[in-house]
């Protein structure tokens, strides 16, 4: 499957931006689909996933920085998956990739050494 994410630019602080990540070569349904953020000097960090229709049940789970600010979605029948990013502040100023997994179990969904594709990333900047 290849991944591509849009839809970054630059916002100021308490605004809002919605990420995509479209998926082509196969149907997302069945992938765990996450969101992974990096700023410069700082390690990868893991923002939220949502599990596969099927046996995941389409479970979301966040990061601890953006719960209750953030929510992911999918729309398969556009094959994509979503990041609605509310409130958003300086410390969300990052890079942000989206990576996919099939048949990911739950303890591996938060790795981002455990995903198979990866996205370009897109740059989101926060203006104080």
């Amino acid at each position: 499957v290849q991944l591509q994410a849009s839809g970054g630019g630059l916002v100021q602080a308490g605004g809002s931006l919605r990420l995509s990540c479209a998926a082509s070569g196969d149907n997302l349904i069945d992938y765990a689909v996450a969101w992974f953020r990096q700023a410069p000097g700082k390690e990868r960090e893991f923002v939220a996933v949502i599990r596969a229709s099927g046996g995941g049940g389409g479970r979301t789970y966040y990061g601890d920085s953006v719960k209750g600010r953030f929510t992911v979605s999918r729309d398969n029948a556009k094959n994509t998956v979503s990041l609605q990013m509310n409130n958003l502040n300086p410390d969300d100023t990052a890079v942000y990739s989206c990576a996919a997994k099939r048949f990911a179990i739950l303890s591996v969904l938060r790795d981002p050494q455990m995903y198979d594709y990866w996205g370009q990333g897109t740059q989101v900047t926060v203006s104080s």
